[in-house]
């Protein structure tokens, strides 16, 4: 990156340009397993114009240029670039709208989904995506993310209206709008979302809200054995039992997680974790359902979180699985899978991966968002321990291939960044030509985010 090529960030950004290490450090990669790439400078801009005017003059020098925002995707996504810059949307945090009347609010990337909640309290709305990371916005909308309430409220794809998006040669489009549906030429709000910005940068996102519900309702439920708890997930599902939430912990996970979170009152077994949102009424009618489905998988006794406190108490251990899982190891990472199966399936590959974390010896706290077939191994080692590390990507290539065996995908919500790429081969060879064809059409020069999700030469 040459002298006038920096003067120039430096007069669009006002002072907001650092080459500083600490602060490329800062912004060198999320919360995966790779070594940090310290990019050549990171950005920090506060309007659509100036990363307009960011990402032209990237173009036109054949820069890349890394989004990032929060931090806390775990695929190697945010990775920095030794040759680009990194373009931080941190101080792009502004709610812009909120249509309570009409269930929808238009806000700036990087806008955490516990920071619109709170702004919405008493609008009587929510915002109903949750990944357990305090993620951003923009940068759920780039992974498609989705997480513990995907069952009942979808995912970011569901939720997502419209977007407002930097092309790499700086041109500003906006896809969608505000209406429920529309059927005015391409989706190009989907091809955006899951993109990972390699196609462009999200810098606004037009959400569908949802409404508060009348009653909140949450269990714990323990069982002898991770298959009847996986079971029993899968038949509530399958009885077609309108539920929230229904997160599966196992054995190791309940024990991690009662040390990491204090908690009190539960036992160290495999576990399902219920919310229920709806009428007072109706909670309690699925309730009872749901209690005797778990009875017949010889699940234990129900135990009540009575009040708002100990039921965000109690969810607040199931977000902080991942970092609960890190404390294991001094300096420790985490590596995460994240395969995705159809529901009838979902039983047999967990009992796979418990079986294959056995025969590696490996560590295995698993979780899952067991309601849409979702569910992850979450893999501690030492980095400095080359030999655990490959033993787990040798797990994963197993768990990978017999996902796909049963129809299942390599990715429910994680996304491929840098992790991936080599099984996206396997679920989408035949796509893989398209794909290369919309990011070479878009993005000529290769700026935007190069080497995730496949390489481009």
């Amino acid at each position: 990156m040459n002298e006038a090529l920096q003067e120039e960030l430096k007069k669009i950004l006002n002072g907001r340009f650092s080459q500083s290490d600490s602060t490329r450090a800062n912004y060198a990669r999320g919360e995966d397993t790779y070594d940090p790439v310290l990019s050549k400078a990171v950005v920090f801009p506060e309007t659509n114009e100036e990363v307009s005017k960011i990402l032209k003059l990237c173009n036109e020098h054949k820069i890349p240029v890394v989004p990032f925002g929060t931090g806390t995707s775990l695929e190697g996504n945010v990775v920095g670039n030794e040759n680009g810059i990194t373009i931080a949307l941190e101080k792009m945090n502004k709610v812009l709208s909120v249509n309570a009347e009409d269930f929808d609010c238009r806000v700036q990337a990087c806008v955490t989904r516990e920071q619109l909640n709170d702004y919405l309290r008493e609008d009587g709305v929510f915002f109903p995506i949750d990944p357990g990371a305090n993620a951003a916005i923009g940068g759920m909308a780039s992974t498609s993310a989705s997480g513990t309430m995907a069952v009942k409220y979808g995912t970011m794809k569901t939720v997502i209206s419209g977007l407002k998006v930097v092309l790499p040669n700086g041109d500003i489009i906006n896809t969608g709008g505000r209406t429920k549906k529309t059927s005015a030429g391409y989706n190009l709000t989907n091809l955006f979302i899951g993109s990972e910005g390699t196609l462009g940068i999200i810098t606004e996102v037009q959400v569908r809200l949802s409404p508060i519900p009348d009653s909140i309702i949450s269990a714990v439920c323990h069982f002898p054995t991770l298959e009847n708890a996986v079971q029993t997930a899968q038949q509530v599902i399958q009885y077609g039992i309108p539920i929230a939430r229904i997160e599966m912990l196992n054995k190791d996970q309940m024990e991690i997680s009662i040390n990491y979170s204090k908690l009190k009152d539960v036992e160290a077994v495999p576990t399902l974790f219920f919310e229920f949102h709806g009428s007072e009424a109706s909670n309690k009618e699925n309730l009872k359902i749901v209690e005797q489905i778990s009875k017949d998988n010889s699940g234990g006794s129900f135990k009540w979180a009575k009040d708002l406190e100990e039921r965000n108490k109690l969810w607040k251990a199931r977000w902080d699985v991942y970092y609960s899982v890190k404390a294991l190891i001094n300096n420790g990472r985490v590596y995460s899978t994240d395969v995705c199966l159809p529901i009838s399936k979902i039983t047999e590959c967990v009992n796979f991966a418990e079986e294959q974390t056995k025969k590696f010896g490996l560590r295995a706290p698993m979780v899952g968002h067991l309601g849409d077939g979702n569910f992850h191994v979450l893999l501690p080692f030492d980095p400095a321990k080359k030999e655990t590390y490959k033993k787990i990507r040798e797990f994963n290539d197993l768990l990978i291939k017999k996902s796909l065996e049963l129809n299942g995908t390599i990715t429910g919500e994680h996304g491929i960044g840098l992790h991936k790429k080599e099984y996206l081969l396997e679920e989408h060879l035949d796509n893989i030509p398209v794909m290369k064809s919309i990011k070479r059409t878009i993005d000529p020069n290769n700026i935007m985010n190069p080497g995730k999700i496949f390489d481009l030469n």
